[in-house]
């Protein structure tokens, strides 16, 4: 039953809406009926997820959902490694499952506490330069239409499943994922301190030969505090606290649980997430991985020379390129460097000289992350990006599931 609306802000505050109805689901059969009444009213849908982007993709003066109340396994399919869940399951939620029937996801991000389906359809991922972004490991998904029937994708309609992989809530409510997964495994983490130069030095190497490569830059010591990193001073190969890059390998091991110092051996999914405090407003670009030396560069003498009080680190990832027709990944294998802005602080010249710099590469934006683009970049940034506006405005003629954002960039 749809309940009478009101304020809605995400995890940071900075984005919010009055919502008209609001909606909490129980099942598929619940959802498909709100939505179906919604927009038989001429109200647009949103859903929340867990409230987790930066940029307005979950606003709405329509109906918002959430899916907090559809969580949990629906079928594991051991033969195939494949396991289904409803779409409000928690990145969390679902490591705790697979592990508990001997699976892992094949990569995650650093933060676990997001709605699966609103991180893996905004282009959430991880680290490492031979593995997909989330999405990337989707092969099914139930999508609750306009009308309130149910669109089922698979890979009998690849089409449809390579348009929904990353489709920011544009070609339906998500009611149901299936994920390809794999055996369960073992993680063995490894941190340590160094200079910028000698992380440069470093970078190819590290980055062909781990599983997983990725460092935050640091300008100053305090730079840490602001993302919680912990103090790596025992293991560092220099006395600097300034200008140094926290660095992090992580490789697949047979070796039981133990931690050490800077050192860890879990459970895959006890090893991805690390802990922030939601004070920052975040912008992340993916850009094509042959460039991502000479933009952490310029990102970094920007920081050090025109914006010397902007001191949130560098965060600084590899992503192979996939499939997805609006993924940042799409047909490009990519490094992601993410900055942030101080909550209460006027960083938006400082994220616009950064998407001065990263524009010239060609990159593309994270869409859970602000961004400065407009319909016009996306047509020159996404191949498949006149394919998808198609195939959107074929499932949802009357813009229903988009906002004045959405509309904006795809309607």
């Amino acid at each position: 039953m749809l309940q009478s609306g009101g304020h809605w802000r995400n995890w940071v505050g900075n984005q919010s809406c009055i919502v008209r109805q609001r909606g909490a689901p129980e099942s598929e059969a619940a959802l498909a009926e709100m939505v179906r009444e919604a927009t038989s009213q001429g109200l647009n849908v949103r859903c929340a997820g867990s409230g987790h982007s930066f940029t307005p993709v979950a606003l709405t003066s329509g109906l918002h959902l959430t899916l907090s109340n559809m969580q949990g396994a629906v079928n594991i399919d051991q033969a195939r490694k494949r396991v289904a869940v409803k779409a409000g399951t928690t990145i969390n939620q679902l490591g705790k499952v697979l592990k508990s029937n001997g699976l892992s996801l094949i990569n995650q991000g650093d933060i676990d506490s997001q709605a699966l389906a609103g991180a893996l359809t905004t282009g959430t991922h991880g680290t490492g330069a031979t593995l997909g972004n989330m999405a990337s490991q989707i092969v099914g998904m139930r999508l609750v239409q306009p009308d309130g029937s149910v669109l089922v994708v698979d890979e009998t309609t690849p089409d449809l499943l390579e348009a929904a992989r990353v489709s920011i809530g544009m070609l339906g409510v998500i009611s149901e994922i299936t994920l390809q997964a794999m055996d369960s495994y073992n993680l063995h983490e490894k941190l340590w301190r160094c200079t910028f130069d000698e992380m440069i030095e470093q970078h190819d190497e590290l980055a062909a030969r781990h599983r997983h490569f990725g460092f935050f830059w640091c300008p100053v010591p305090e730079s840490r505090h602001c993302y919680c990193l912990p103090d790596t001073a025992s293991v560092s190969t220099t006395v600097k606290t300034s200008d140094v890059c926290e660095m992090k390998v992580i490789d697949i091991t047979d070796r039981p649980p133990m931690e050490e110092g800077f050192e860890k051996i879990a459970y895959s999914s006890e090893i991805y997430p690390i802990e922030y405090v939601p004070n920052f407003h975040e912008l992340e670009y993916a850009v094509p991985v042959a460039h991502g030396k000479d933009a952490v560069k310029a990102v970094r003498k920007l920081m050090l020379e025109k914006h010397p009080t902007c001191i949130y680190p560098i965060e600084y990832r590899f992503t192979a390129g996939d499939t997805g027709w609006i993924s940042p990944f799409y047909e490009q294998d990519s490094i992601t460097l993410s900055v942030s802005g101080e909550p209460g602080t006027d960083y938006w010249e400082y994220l616009k000289d950064v998407d001065t710099i990263l524009r010239q590469y060609g990159s593309r934006p994270h869409w859970g992350k602000l961004h400065f683009l407009g319909a016009d970049d996306v047509t020159a940034l996404y191949p498949r990006a006149g394919d998808f506006r198609a195939l959107r405005a074929k499932i949802d003629p009357e813009g229903r599931f988009l906002n004045d954002h959405l509309r904006q960039l795809f309607g």
